[in-house]
This record gives structure tokens, C-alpha cells and sequence, in this order.
């Protein structure tokens, strides 16, 4: 992939929860656009999967928090200790953390428990409002980012390319309709549809309420992701055709998506 042509693609490197299985690794996704790797999320196996994907925790510039809970965040330790010895030296590229209001506070308690272990000189954290609709813009992508309902930390990215190509994490939500305005006329939408719609449970989706995200928002292409364990019992795509019929992709670990530029 060229580091000038900003191709995006997407790899799904966690499609589970806390729960432990061997098919799905808690959650986190990959995407690269031209050599620039971002990490959404760092859930329990998520170096594993990276190592699978051909790809190294040196080669990730960027890891975007959508919430602080530990199926999202449990690897972050892991992967800090690991950039200050892996391979036998250092990491020498500068690695950037973007997350909601809280994102230091966090870091400072990790350092708390761990000190110089996971102490790395270069790293930069940067704390999005998680009150109102952000935007960042990056050396070859931009970031917005919106609230979501989840914890109060909880944030939804859009993340665009030069050519205007995007792609939407939704994170941990109920039905958000922040997540609709995020999420509109995106080429991709990575929406988490945690349980059946008859097991629904507050602060998260279902695949029939993403699906009616999806919908809203218009996104050429939905995939669902962060299945609970009773998913595998039911047709998840049935549920969510009861609103959305355009491009349905149930996610896998190591799955990858390319995204082609419709612009």
C-alpha cells in the first residue's frame, strides 16, 4: 500500500466482549490508511490479532479510545510495556492516544499501579470534548468525533481520508441519534449490535437498532461487531434487515475490508 494514495482499509481484530472465546478476541479494529495505522480500541488479544494481521505494535501511530472499560481498554497496558521492550529496544515512532475527557486522568492511574513500566517518553495524549461534536485534523486524516450513550466518557469517530473516503466507529451505545449525524453518507459504519433484540439491555444495540442507525444515516455499507455470546443463537442479519438493506458484513476477527473511493 503507497503511503501518497490514502487507500483505506479496515481489518476487525476484535469482533467479541468480555466474555473469553476462542473465535473473538474483545474488541478492536484496524485502519490503515496509506502506511498509517490507527488502532480503535485495545481489548484483551488485540497484539495477537495485530501479529496476525501482519501488522506490529510499532507500526500503530494512533489508537483511538472509544470508552475506558476493560474489553476495550484491557490490552493498553500490555501494549505500553511492550513499546519499551519488544524486539529488544524501544519504540522509536512517536504513538498518539486520542480518547474523551478523562483520557489523562486514566494514563495517570495505569502509571499509579505500573510507574516506569509503561512509561514511554513518546507518547501523546489527547483528550477529545465528550460533551459536544469534536474535530482534529492529522498529518493524512481527519477525526471527528460526538458523544454517544454509554459511560459519560463514551465518543463515536469518523475517520476520513484526503479523498473523502470514511469510515465510523461506533463504539459501546444505546440508540444514538449523535451516532446518526456522525455516521451520515458514510462509506462504512463499524456499529457494535451486542445482543439480540429480545435480550436488549441499556447502553447498548441491537442488531434491528443499528440496523435502523444505519438506515438513518444512510451508510453505503454496515458492519455489526462486539457479539455477546447469545448472538451466535440467532440470525443476527434477519433482525437487522427489519430496517436496513443495503451491505450487511457480520464481523470476524481478521476479517478486512478495502474500501474503494466512491468520491
Amino acid at each position: 500500500m503507497e503511503s501518497d494514495n490514502g487507500k483505506m482499509s479496515v481489518t476487525i481484530l476484535g469482533s467479541g466482549t468480555c466474555t473469553p472465546s476462542l473465535r473473538r478476541s474483545a474488541c478492536s479494529a484496524l485502519v490503515e490508511i496509506g502506511n498509517t495505522k490507527l488502532l480503535f480500541d485495545c481489548g484483551p488479544g488485540t497484539m495477537r490479532r495485530l501479529l496476525e494481521a501482519g501488522t506490529t505494535i510499532f507500526d500503530i501511530s494512533f489508537i483511538f479510545l472509544s470508552h475506558f472499560h476493560p474489553d476495550h481498554t484491557g490490552e493498553l497496558v500490555s501494549f505500553l510495556f511492550s513499546s519499551k521492550y519488544a524486539g529488544g529496544k524501544p519504540r522509536e515512532t512517536p504513538l498518539t492516544i486520542v480518547a474523551g475527557k478523562g483520557l489523562a486522568e486514566f494514563h495517570d492511574k495505569l502509571k499509579t499501579v505500573y510507574g516506569p513500566w509503561i512509561e514511554i517518553g513518546i507518547l501523546n495524549i489527547v483528550e477529545l470534548d465528550n460533551t459536544v461534536p469534536d474535530s482534529r485534523s492529522f498529518e493524512n486524516f481527519t477525526a471527528d468525533s460526538i458523544p454517544v450513550e454509554h459511560n459519560d466518557e463514551s465518543i463515536a469517530y469518523r475517520i476520513q481520508s484526503p479523498d473523502g473516503t470514511s469510515v465510523v466507529y461506533s463504539g459501546d451505545t444505546d440508540f444514538s441519534e449523535n451516532l446518526i449525524t456522525l455516521a451520515e453518507n458514510a462509506d462504512l459504519l463499524i456499529c457494535e449490535s451486542a445482543l439480540p433484540d429480545e435480550l436488549k439491555v441499556r447502553g447498548h444495540l441491537t442488531p434491528s437498532l443499528a440496523g435502523k442507525i444505519a438506515a438513518r444515516a444512510n451508510v453505503r455499507k454496515l458492519v455489526l461487531t462486539h457479539f455477546y455470546p447469545e448472538c451466535e443463537q440467532i440470525d443476527i442479519e434477519k433482525e437487522c434487515r427489519k430496517h436496513y438493506t443495503g451491505p450487511l458484513i457480520l464481523a470476524e476477527d481478521l476479517m478486512k475490508i478495502d474500501l474503494p473511493n466512491y468520491k
